[in-house]
């Protein structure tokens, strides 16, 4: 078994690593939708979207290994990490549900996700910015998919709007974490890297806000609770999605064929 790797505290890593874990991690859970979606066409969707998410996640984790300074490459960072250092928000590690719940999860990480590469391509780093040029493109039709699903759903039968509104009222409590601004955020404003999280909310709701409405759904209670993914204490499933996904490069570290 491949010993586990620690990146280090700076406060660039630590900026780009929960984008890039949140990426990493979605796009995990999509992955199980292969051969398992309602029709063809949607199995083809998913698996493209996951497909975008782990390109974006091998950028960011790329890059961020280069800030790091210890010669992590995109690999190990995925992989090679115990899940503590692990960064993603914990909305994203959560099981996939059922259709409904996967949607509603991609409409939420969509409309987190295209303010925070909007603005990224304003980055100090030509890198980041490179690679939001390049994400931003891909997570504005992420969003326009998951949305006219959640209208489907909602606006559709009884079942399919009662299972949307289920799907909802799980992930609202998950939102909070989306926004959170630590000193990590402030340090990256400061240098011009990216902006804080919490700004991106007011964009967050109005998109939200937007598909909500014409798929007659209720925006659910907010919740006052904040999880903490972002400082790398997770849920329950993460160690469970941790041993499926890292089981192959921990058994054959350094494995080529």
């Amino acid at each position: 078994m491949t010993a586990s790797i620690q990146p280090s505290t700076r406060d660039d890593v630590r900026y780009l690593l929960p984008l890039g874990d949140a990426c990493l991690v979605l796009s995990h859970r999509l992955s199980e939708w292969c051969g398992h979606s309602p029709i063809l066409e949607e199995d083809l969707a998913l698996g493209n979207i996951a497909l975008d998410l782990l390109g974006q996640a091998r950028a960011v984790l790329t890059r961020a290994g280069q800030l790091d300074g210890q010669s992590f490459d995109e690999d190990q960072l995925a992989f090679l990490r115990d899940e503590r250092h692990y960064l993603n928000p914990v909305m994203m590690e959560l099981p996939r549900g059922d259709f409904a719940f996967t949607q509603a999860r991609n409409l939420m990480a969509a409309c987190w996700l295209l303010p925070l590469w909007t603005r990224l391509q304003a980055s100090s780093d030509a890198e980041v910015a490179a690679i939001a040029a390049k994400a931003v493109k891909e997570v504005r039709y992420h969003q326009q998919h998951a949305a006219e699903w959640v209208v489907r759903l909602g606006d559709g039968s009884e079942e399919s709007t009662r299972r949307m509104t289920t799907a909802l009222a799980q992930l609202w409590p998950y939102v909070n974490e989306l926004f959170a601004t630590d000193e990590t955020d402030a340090a990256a404003e400061r240098s011009g890297l990216g902006p804080a999280w919490s700004t991106l909310k007011p964009e967050w709701d109005a998109a939200m806000d937007e598909v909500l409405a014409e798929a007659r759904l209720a925006r659910p209670a907010d919740t006052p609770h904040v999880y903490a993914g972002r400082l790398g204490v997770h849920s329950e499933h993460m160690g469970h999605l941790l041993a499926t996904m890292q089981s192959l490069p921990r058994a054959y570290p350094g494995g080529v064929w």
